[in-house]
């Protein structure tokens, strides 16, 4: 079975180079999936994360570009975060709100903040350079058209990124998409920014997908709202809801290994 990966954040590799990159990842993601899968699968992982990244210093992690903040403010209005906690957001640091969401769902405040941060950084950058939106899309599609896999594994960010990239390079075929813990129903933050933009508020399957499989984490903090991919995008055949990992529930490793995948991937053999 051939298949190509698509990376979500955090993935940046400034030390060796972009095809160094691509096969590092390429390696993790096979061992990760040899956990739940045991057939033999010939796996690549497109690279884009270079892409990603901003010329010059960056912040620090609770010093968030204002394109980044306003997508974190429309993702807490999602959560149940009581306004005493979010009132004054706009000054209120970022560590302050996000510290009560990890005290709320028992997770290492630290964690949340670096999961946090890098998650909107990455994810506004996308969404708020076409330079960086196309190119990322373009190294997505080169690896697709080259490797010409069965099935596309896209996680986190890469699965926006792999949605309008399979909706702008109608010459790809994909017999099998599957998106682990994808933000792409995520309110205001996501849904209305993608390209192509929903029409009457739905997005839907690519016409060169000839099926789309959904997985997220029941605790997974960007997979939001619960059922939202089948419920904002048509043609959807199937939409998982698994318990993956109790701190680990946005992981791409934790979700490679996960029993839906293993499922989908022995039935579409």
């Amino acid at each position: 079975m051939r298949v190509v990966g698509v990376h979500g954040v955090g993935n940046h590799r400034p030390s060796v180079t972009s095809a160094q990159a691509g096969e590092q990842l390429s390696a993790i993601w096979s061992r990760a999936l040899a956990r739940g899968f045991s057939q033999p699968v010939d796996l690549t992982v497109a690279y884009y994360a270079d892409h990603l990244q901003p010329r010059g210093r960056q912040g620090a992690d609770d010093d968030l570009p204002p394109e980044a903040r306003e997508l974190l403010e429309a993702w807490l209005e999602q959560l149940d975060v009581p306004p005493a906690v979010t009132q004054g957001n706009a000054t209120r640091p970022v560590r302050q709100i996000l510290g009560w969401i990890a005290e709320r769902r028992q997770l290492a405040p630290r964690l949340v903040e670096l999961f946090v941060t890098t998650f909107f950084r990455e994810v506004a950058r996308y969404l708020r350079s076409d330079g960086v939106r196309q190119t990322s899309r373009d190294t997505v599609a080169a690896t697709i058209r080259t490797h010409q896999p069965s099935v596309v594994l896209a996680h986190s960010l890469g699965s926006i990124v792999t949605y309008e990239t399979l909706w702008h390079h109608g010459d790809l075929e994909v017999d099998l998409l599957i998106t682990l813990g994808s933000p792409l129903a995520m309110p205001h933050a996501v849904f209305p920014r993608l390209d192509p933009a929903p029409v009457a508020g739905l997005g839907s399957r690519p016409p060169n997908v000839r099926r789309w499989v959904n997985i997220a984490d029941v605790g997974d903090l960007v997979a939001i709202p619960s059922g939202g991919i089948p419920m904002r995008f048509l043609d959807v055949a199937a939409d998982h809801t698994a318990a993956i990992h109790a701190f680990d529930f946005h992981m791409a490793a934790s979700y490679l290994a996960c029993l839906p995948l293993a499922a989908e991937l022995s039935a579409h053999r």
